[in-house]
């Protein structure tokens, strides 16, 4: 006879069918397993392996003092490649890296204790290399003829890719979760009629103040916001269901418990959250606080209105003065007048000319000290000093408007290390404002003390005061008080900004202060004191030499411009010729080898500095005073010029003594 496991019609009922496994079962040899041969099998196994060959669900047995295994078709994708090697060997042998974690549950169903676990993690090895699986099962004790537990069953469920499948989405919604807490936007999402608040990020919070949001009605949550329109916006997006959106609506909430109400600007969208069916179930909040960059729309629109208002300022203070001017040139054109009248005449050009060309001078001032351009010549001074240089300037002002000025100043000398032109310029603009903006016969004090380590002059004045809402701004440029209809009192709005530039420029500070309209204003400046001794004062310039006439040679391309010098240098006894290019300016001072050139900077054919070089390269011309005439000052316009060849940079218009002490210096040097 064959023996048993050659022969695989000798199989038993309880193995009959089973799938893949119940045939293997049937040709297995089994002289090596634990179990022996099936045939000797107790009845207790035999109908619990054929209860298991026949489930669709994967199970398991174990038998034996040894636990030989026993399995059915679903559970072969369990095993990997353990499988077939893993039938009726021993279930130590099969599961051997995950034998520490599911030794105790084998031990208690052997004391006839069953467990049921859900998504047990186990470390397993069943393709080649380690992986985390998760599992359902349970462990049930099986018992033999007698009631004697002699092995366990097991009916368990993978979990892994559900698992898995999990832990991606919460890993995915906590990504979402991040980015929507990191959104630079606002977002919320509301639920139910009462619009409950579910989620909120951190720039919602940021924007209502952090607060507990979450859970509580809007209504609740932030009552500062009722009567604002958003609770009745939220309420129509939640019964009509369409989308709301707002740009740069206000917002009004107190970000703080025991702060007063801010103003907010947000742009915002009202999204309904529908159902499965369709219905509106909560709203999605979106938007961003646009408050910095409304504050800068407003801002530009501001300035706009300001360029606007300057523009019309300056053309009517250019017309002013060139009403006079345009006058006087025509009847002095018409030539009938007696001396007398053209000398009034002429007085009435230079002074409204002065004039405008005071105001021009403020523009590129205001201009270069904005820019950081200006140049600032630094030396020590006294305070006092500086203070009886703006009362000069503006001493014909107080007089013609018969204010009584009182100067307060301290004993002791107050040093300070700045450019005495400049900080002159500063005291005196807060002087004229006073003498402008106070009635005739008004009162105004200077005082001059010290705070802190620190110079304050200050200039208090009873006159017509700063309006409330002007005073923040009023060192804005081209801000300004309201004016009477006739603009009587001038100006541009620059010389307040021109102000503070400067102070700051020299480490200072300056404030105003006013009560209102007709309560008069204060202007303070502070600069940081000095300890040291002031500076010797600087030697009176000695008066102009009588002198005889400086040959002089002026080369300008506009015309009128260089014939107008040229009588007025002529009027002064100067012999003065003229040219209006730079090769003929060359050929003519070749010729006339003149004392003197004033040369424009722009000129058609070869600029100035050119010029300036051949005229430096000529022998006959080499030791002439060449003069820059330009509408260039800043100081790499000056350097560029010394640079060229000229002894002297004079902005246009010239001033005529300045002019005029550069030719006595000439004469003097050929005498």
């Amino acid at each position: 006879m064959k023996p048993e496991h050659e022969t695989p019609s000798e199989w038993l009922p309880f193995l009959s069918g089973g799938g893949q496994m119940g045939a293997m079962m049937r040709a297995h040899d089994w002289s090596a397993s634990p179990l022996g041969h099936p045939r000797a099998w107790p009845q207790a196994l035999r109908t619990t392996v054929g209860l298991m060959l026949n489930s669709k669900f994967p199970m398991f047995v174990a038998w034996g003092p040894e636990l030989g295994f026993l399995y059915n078709d679903s559970y072969v994708p369990v095993l990997g490649k353990k499988h077939p090697a893993a039938q009726g060997a021993r279930f130590h042998d099969v599961w051997r890296e995950i034998w520490d974690d599911i030794h105790p549950l084998i031990v208690r169903a052997l004391r006839g204790e069953a467990s049921y676990l859900d998504r047990l993690p186990l470390r397993m090895n069943r393709h080649g290399y380690d992986e985390d699986t998760w599992f359902r099962f349970s462990y049930s004790p099986v018992r033999d003829e007698d009631g004697t537990v002699a092995g366990m069953f097991c009916a368990c469920v993978e979990m892994t890719g559900e698992v898995l499948a999990e832990r991606y989405r919460e890993e995915e919604n906590q990504r979402l979760m991040t980015l929507f807490e990191q959104a630079p936007g606002i977002i919320a999402v509301l639920r139910g009629p009462n619009h409950v608040f579910e989620l909120t990020n951190r720039s919602y919070l940021q924007l209502v103040g952090h607060r507990a949001l979450v859970g509580k009605p809007a209504r609740e949550a932030i009552p500062e916001v009722a009567g604002q329109g958003f609770f009745e916006l939220l309420d129509q997006v939640y019964t009509t269901g369409e989308t709301f959106v707002g740009h740069a609506v206000p917002l009004r909430v107190q970000r703080d418990a025991n702060g007063p109400l801010e103003e907010r600007f947000i742009d915002f969208v009202y999204q309904p959250i529908r159902g499965p069916k369709g219905d509106v179930e909560g709203i999605f909040v979106e938007g961003s606080d646009v408050t910095i960059r409304k504050r800068v729309e407003d801002e530009l629109r501001a300035a706009n209105r300001q360029k606007d208002q300057f523009l019309a300022m300056l053309a009517h203070e250019l017309r002013n003065p060139l009403a006079p001017i345009i006058t006087a040139a025509q009847l002095l054109q018409r030539g009938a007048l007696d001396p007398q009248r053209a000398r009034h005449a002429s007085d009435i050009i230079v002074r409204q000319a002065e004039h405008m060309t005071h105001l021009v001078n403020d523009l590129l001032d205001v201009s270069r000290v904005t820019r950081g351009l200006a140049d600032i010549e630094r030396e020590e001074l006294d305070v006092a000093g500086i203070v009886g240089g703006a009362v000069e300037q503006v001493r014909p002002l107080l007089d013609a408007r018969r204010h009584e000025l009182a100067l307060q100043v301290a004993p002791q000398p107050l040093h300070v290390s700045g450019d005495r032109t400049r900080l002159v310029q500063v005291v005196s603009n807060i002087l004229n404002n006073a003498a402008k903006y106070t009635p005739p016969g008004g009162r105004i004090v200077l005082q001059v003390r010290v705070e802190a380590g620190e110079a304050v002059i200050a200039v208090c004045d009873n006159g017509q005061g700063i309006e409330p809402q002007v005073l923040p701004y009023i060192f804005d440029l081209f801000t300004q008080a309201e004016r009477t209809p006739d603009r009587s009192q001038g100006g541009l709005g620059i010389g307040l900004a021109l102000v503070k530039s400067l102070v700051a420029l020299h480490g200072g500070r300056v404030a105003a202060y006013s009560e209102g309209v007709d309560r008069g204003s204060e202007f303070v400046v502070r600069l940081p004191l000095l300890e040291a001794a002031p500076a010797p004062l600087a030697q009176e310039p000695a008066a102009h030499a009588a002198s005889g006439p400086v040959r002089v040679l002026v080369v300008d391309d506009n015309a009128d411009a260089a014939q107008m010098l040229a009588t007025l240098l002529e009027a002064h006894g100067h012999l003065v010729s003229v040219e209006y290019d730079g090769n003929s300016g060359l050929a003519r001072a070749l010729r006339e080898q003149p004392d003197a050139m004033l040369l424009d900077i722009g000129l058609p054919d070869m600029d100035g500095h050119e010029l300036a070089r051949r005229l430096r390269a000529a022998p006959g011309t080499a030791n002439a005073t060449l003069i820059a005439l330009t509408g260039y000052g800043q100081r790499e316009d000056r350097e560029r010029a010394h640079q060229a060849g000229f002894d002297q940079h004079l902005v246009k218009p010239a001033d005529l003594s300045e002019l005029l002490r550069i030719l006595a210096d000439v004469r003097a040097q050929a005498a």
